[in-house]
């Protein structure tokens, strides 16, 4: 469940820094979108899947973990981890072409679900304090052919992106529909970054309109 939001006297709005712990350029274009000026710090964390864990166990423990390790003193840290789960089955990054060509060909045709672990951490009285929550989406890929899958896994784009697409790239011309948050499938639910930061008394929304004219 996400926190209650703030506001009232005080309420800070784009004040403070807010670091993205994330090497992702999907999440800092998403943010960059927003007019938010972010800094961005990769996290080291293992993002191995522990024995018996749930997706949303697994993809919220991964989340908190990064921004836990980008935390300082005087930010905000935003941090996500995304898996595509098919009938039950996990899919990350592929490892290889091989790989992401196996991967397309199991999700052509059929609906998958895409759960996001959000997670905002801030040091609030010389505490650690860490919000989050989960998305899921649900996505329908169009059915694909053999020739079509290889050629998408050659532009190289399915390498990097959990189950071998991706939604914001050329990958979006086999996605029927989604289900949710179109942001989830992208990697950061807008909407649910957005309550976290307010929990923290940190807007999205600029304060005075922002000049775009340059």
């Amino acid at each position: 469940m996400l926190p209650p939001p703030r506001g009232g006297p005080g309420y800070r709005s784009r004040t403070v820094q807010i670091v993205l712990a994330s090497s992702s350029p999907r999440r800092r274009a998403i943010l960059a979108g927003l007019g938010l000026d972010v800094e961005v710090v990769a996290p080291h964390v293992d993002e191995t899947r522990r024995p018996g864990e749930d997706p949303d166990a697994y993809v919220l423990r991964v989340a908190e973990d990064k921004a836990r390790t980008v935390l300082r003193e005087g930010a905000v840290v935003v941090a996500a981890d995304t898996a595509v789960v098919h009938h039950g089955r996990i899919l990350g990054k592929p490892a290889h072409p091989a790989e992401a060509r196996s991967m397309l060909a199991a999700l052509a045709g059929d609906a998958h679900a895409v759960h996001t672990g959000v997670a905002v951490a801030a040091i609030v009285d010389g505490e650690v304090v860490v919000h989050s929550a989960v998305e899921i989406s649900v996505v329908r890929m169009l059915a694909m052919t053999d020739e079509e899958i290889g050629a998408y896994v050659a532009t190289g784009e399915p390498m990097d992106k959990a189950g071998a697409y991706g939604l914001q790239g050329i990958g979006a011309v086999f996605v029927e529909s989604v289900q949710g948050s179109p942001s989830n499938v992208i990697g950061l639910p807008i909407h649910v970054m957005a309550r976290l930061l307010r929990s923290f008394g940190v807007s999205v929304v600029p304060d005075h309109p922002v000049d775009r004219s340059g």
